[in-house]
């Protein structure tokens, strides 16, 4: 009788080590969270924060404030992947997404979102006040539910309208430290108010094709890209008036002054070259410097605010 030896049966079966697989589960939370984008607001809620009037609240405390709207921020992030994951899977720049590709269920993705969002909620009311947790949770609703749910899909205004929540940071950030509101952050709100049309317009005109696949009414998609050109234009003419307002009621200095001008400037520049001159890359030109421009126009508030204490 021979004896017959199964080779392919011998050869090591080689698996993911845990380690791995942990690795790539944390890099899909960062990504459903969208951990850069929940950065930038963090960031603008740290400014408002810190030009607030000064109560006397220590670091520790201060950090766990914005580390709450970070969680909540993120845990909107999260509903919105899940919400739009249909969208998300017919669009070349989304359909990798965690919960497109299906590497998280639905499900998973809401729990964590559940998980993180209580979580930011009871730090907000435990170690800042209830009026900040209270108005993150009500941005958290405005951009998952009422943003993508309803106007993203209803109107090519919706990030017009939808881009109150997401402007919200600077106002919570302050808050956070004074417990009451007040009119010198509603100027920040409406910087970041009036920068979202042209910044995700400017992806809009790039994606034009993808929106149009997913049935998207973004503006380009509704009225053409000539007109969205002319739209990012104006909005970035109204951004560089609305930038010199804090500098106005001295909120700021000439260090701010300064640094909004360039920066504008340099907005208005590539808005121009976007209408009259756009190449192939220049509509993600604009969007990439967008970016850029919202993160050193409040560092810039901060240190001008910094360099005056």
């Amino acid at each position: 009788m021979a004896l017959t030896i199964n080779k392919k049966a011998m050869q090591p079966v080689y698996s993911p080590s845990l380690l791995t697989k942990s690795y790539h589960l944390i890099q899909d939370y960062l990504a459903i969270s969208k951990f850069k984008v929940v950065a930038m607001l963090v960031l603008t809620a740290w400014v408002g924060l810190a030009l607030a009037p000064d109560v006397g609240r220590g670091i520790g405390v201060q950090f766990i404030s914005l580390l709450g709207i970070g969680l909540l921020s993120a845990a909107a992030a999260v509903i919105n992947h899940v919400v739009d994951s249909e969208i998300d899977s017919k669009m070349a720049r989304t359909r990798h997404r965690p919960v497109a590709k299906g590497r998280l269920s639905k499900l998973h993705a809401l729990s964590f979102a559940t998980v993180i969002g209580v979580a930011g909620f009871i730090m907000l009311m435990l170690w800042a006040n209830t009026l900040t947790a209270i108005l993150t949770l009500f941005a958290l609703v405005g951009y998952a539910f009422i943003y993508t749910s309803f106007l993203k899909r209803a109107t090519p205004q919706n990030i017009v309208i939808g881009g109150l929540a997401g402007a919200m940071p600077p106002l919570l950030g302050w808050v956070s430290e004074t417990n009451q509101m007040a009119a010198a952050p509603w100027l920040l709100v409406m910087i970041i108010f009036t920068w979202t049309p042209p910044h995700f317009w400017a992806l809009a005109i790039a994606r034009k094709s993808d929106y149009e696949r997913a049935k998207i009414p973004m503006l380009p998609v509704t009225h053409g890209i000539d007109f969205c050109k002319t739209c990012v234009l104006a909005y970035s003419v109204l951004l560089a008036i609305v930038c010199v307002l804090p500098y106005l009621i001295s909120m700021s200095g000439l260090i701010y002054l300064s640094g909004a001008c360039i920066l504008n400037v340099v907005f208005v520049y590539k808005a121009i070259n976007l209408k009259f001159a756009a190449k192939e890359d220049t509509a993600m030109d604009l969007f990439r410097f967008s970016i850029i421009h919202l993160m050193i126009l409040f560092v810039i508030l901060f240190i001008d605010k910094w360099l005056t204490i």
